[in-house]
């Protein structure tokens, strides 16, 4: 079976044929469902169709082989930058000896690396950032690497003796076609000037995100499904590939009836107001799928939508984080996260 993102979906024909004619595949076929990410592998379906093995481009490697329903083969790919005019656009921005963290979508990975090491060749000290165990500079849409800092301080002479502390700017260089995965990159750092290239455009911007509005609108969010009147909690398992980590489910149970909540379980590949509209009964809802459709969406819903993330703060079991947590997919994180040690299997833990 032969999976791709909507913007390789035009290739998956030639891709098929190919196929079909270099190797010893008797059958291939060709998954059409939407893919937002690599959280999207769709290994069940596969299965399903009698695939013995399911064939990914274009993301990395998020969902363990080792709990796929079949072998699965991640094809990375890879888009060339025009690296010598980001760079000179760079430099034309901002000053000599300005700090500059690169990162960008995976399929920019070699342009992020060949960046850093022009800028600082020009003088723009450079680092690649990385949130194991993605790749250096791989942002995805809900894990970014954090703590990069905005400003630091430095000593230096003014040549009659006195020493006077100057600022050094720090600066998130981002590449990427659209602001998905940049404004993930952005929540979890906060107080970073945000440049982002369009390698197809080729045109540098600089960026804003409404930090402050964003955290107001989830602790609203996260206030009201605290309430004492909210009894009864929908919890959605994301079933579009592997977005829903069975795991994070169970646990959410658990904390829901540790908590005395009613709860059950809703299976939805998308979720839309209207389908959650259908049950008036809940006053909370929990997604278990991506972060991101809590933070941009969630105000657009009628009753509250939370993150797993969300859900432990309102139910006391976590602190409120004035840096809101863009983790999902990095190492060392929270419960609510699908690389902590006992979400990385996906099963179900009976906690109670």
């Amino acid at each position: 079976a032969l999976q791709m993102p909507e913007g390789l979906l035009m290739y998956s024909c030639t891709v098929a044929d190919i196929l079909r004619k270099f190797s010893t595949a008797r059958t291939l076929s060709i998954l059409g469902d939407v893919t937002y990410g690599a959280c999207c592998i769709d290994d069940l379906g596969a299965k399903a169709l009698g695939a013995d093995l399911l064939v990914h481009y274009g993301h990395s490697c998020l969902v363990p082989l080792t709990t796929t329903a079949i072998p699965c083969l991640y094809v990375f790919v890879e888009i060339r930058v025009d690296v010598e005019h980001l760079v000179e656009c760079f430099c034309k921005t901002c000053d000599v000896g300005t700090r500059v963290h690169v990162m960008g979508i995976v399929q920019f990975r070699s342009a992020v690396a060949a960046a850093a090491k022009a800028l600082n060749e020009r003088d723009r000290p450079a680092t690649i950032p990385q949130a194991k165990p993605l790749s250096p500079g791989e942002v995805l849409g809900c894990t970014a690497p954090s703590g990069l800092g905005s400003a630091s301080g430095t000593k230096s002479s003014t040549g009659n003796g006195v020493t006077q502390e100057t600022s050094t700017q720090h600066v998130m260089l981002f590449i990427a076609d659209g602001r998905f995965h940049l404004e993930a990159a952005m929540i979890a750092n906060p107080s970073l000037r945000s440049l982002r290239y369009d390698p197809y455009s080729k045109m540098l911007t600089d960026e804003r995100y409404e930090t402050e509005k964003m955290k107001a609108i989830r602790q609203n969010a996260i206030h009201r499904a605290a309430e004492p009147s909210a009894k009864v909690f929908g919890v959605v398992l994301g079933t579009l590939g592997r977005q829903g980590n069975p795991a994070i489910l169970g646990h959410v149970r658990s904390l829901l009836r540790r908590h005395g909540k009613q709860s059950f379980v809703l299976l939805l590949s998308e979720i839309f107001p209207k389908k959650l509209d259908m049950f008036s009964h809940v006053d909370v809802w929990v997604q278990i799928a991506c972060p991101r459709l809590s933070v941009d969406w969630g105000h657009f819903f009628t009753k509250p939508v939370l993150s797993a993330y969300e859900v432990n703060v309102a139910l006391g079991e976590e602190e409120w984080r004035e840096v809101y947590p863009m983790d999902f997919y990095k190492a060392g994180s929270g419960r609510w996260s699908n690389y902590h040690e006992d979400n990385r299997n996906r099963a179900i833990h009976n906690e109670d």
